[in-house]
């Protein structure tokens, strides 16, 4: 697994999925501002970064989730990665929006499914973890079991850590912060001046570049 994570890792930077500018930093939905913006969207139009990271994404539901019956995707990032391993793994497949739609059937679970259903939750990235949990809550909501998440990318934050075990919800990445900075260096995609930025983003991400 830890070689896979590197591979996903190298992949990211290679298709420039992984920003870095910490002089003018993105910022999150959350409202957090970051040096750093993962975007795996990008990985859909490489077809073998595509296909590595749904073997690998179907390669952790066969290992820990043998007995799934649905596969969830998490709109609108995982939706095409969700509908990938469902394939693969010859599942059914729906995908959860952020919320209800206001018109007409007013669904936030798109797809056909039954109360009960065992499902595993496919996500593109975990920044805070609340999008993707608000996701796995109105699964359950709606009557599925949830078995667990799985997801592309993590930036290892202690909230996202602290809600998926309140949520009691497991979570498998294929690839992950620390990994990507170990991997950014040896490549030279990054310095050792930008290793000290990201060090500092990460030990207060919440009130990094408030001035």
């Amino acid at each position: 697994m830890e070689n896979s994570a590197k591979k996903i890792a190298e992949y990211l930077l290679q298709i420039k999925a992984i920003k870095l500018q910490p002089s003018n930093p993105f910022t999150w939905a959350s409202g957090w501002k970051s040096p750093i913006y993962c975007d795996n969207r990008k990985t859909l139009s490489f077809p073998k970064v595509r296909s590595y990271i749904r073997d690998s994404f179907a390669g952790i539901v066969n290992e820990h989730y043998p007995d799934a019956e649905l596969i969830a995707g998490v709109a609108t990032g995982a939706i095409a990665h969700g509908a990938l391993v469902a394939e693969k793994l010859e599942l059914p497949f729906v995908y959860v929006r952020s919320e209800a739609k206001e018109h007409g059937l007013g669904n936030q679970i798109e797809g056909f499914f039954e109360p009960g259903q065992k499902v595993v939750v496919i996500e593109d990235l975990i920044s805070t973890g609340s999008s993707s949990l608000n996701a796995v809550k109105a699964l359950r909501d709606a009557g599925c079991d949830v078995l667990g998440m799985a997801a592309v990318f993590t930036y290892e934050f202690s909230k996202s850590a602290d809600g998926f075990a309140s949520a009691n919800c497991r979570l498998h990445t294929l690839s992950n912060y620390s990994t990507l900075i170990v991997t950014a260096v040896e490549t030279g995609y990054i310095t050792e001046k930008d290793v000290e930025t990201l060090k500092q983003w990460r030990i207060d991400p919440g009130n990094w570049g408030i001035k």
